[in-house]
């Protein structure tokens, strides 16, 4: 689960050394509270309800915003090779990170982590009807920044 919990803390914080803070104090919580866990139930939607949580406290207690992370980082984090696929997903990046932290987090959980809609409703405590309204309207705002993100190709006069 490790993994999992590093890729969606590093989508919600933006940077990896506050993603590993995250995914440990998650751990340290799981832990902590390991007798809460109902034996049989999905450990996966636990820990990601936790981690959701701490991130929630966090943000509120420090008045953070998420950051997006830096070209240089993101680059490192995808590799050499052609610039065309980096180019792109840093300007994903750059439009998640532009998006309210409500639908940040359904559009991760949804589309990066694959968690059914009850799945990410149980996770943020919310009723499935407002997953999927979220997720609906983040995936709107998120086309919206990518096409405004996009370069106008000019046409070309064939003859």
């Amino acid at each position: 689960m490790i993994p999992r919990l590093r890729r969606y803390a590093r989508a919600l914080t933006g940077e990896r050394a506050a993603a590993d803070d995250l995914v440990q104090d998650t751990l340290e919580r799981a832990w902590r509270k390991l007798a809460l866990w109902r034996p049989g139930s999905d450990l996966r939607a636990w820990l990601f309800t936790i981690m959701h949580n701490v991130f929630v406290n966090q943000v509120r207690a420090r008045r953070l915003v998420p950051l997006a992370l830096d070209d240089a980082a993101l680059a490192e984090t995808i590799g050499g090779g052609d610039p065309g696929p980096a180019t792109d997903l840093m300007d994903l990046d750059r439009a998640l990170a532009r998006l309210p932290d409500e639908q940040r987090a359904v559009l991760l959980l949804v589309g990066l982590e694959q968690f059914s809609y009850q799945e990410a409703a149980d996770v943020l405590a919310v009723p499935i009807g407002t997953v999927m309204s979220r997720l609906h309207r983040g995936r709107e705002r998120l086309r919206e920044l990518l096409d405004a993100a996009a370069p106008v190709q000019p046409l070309r006069v064939v003859k």
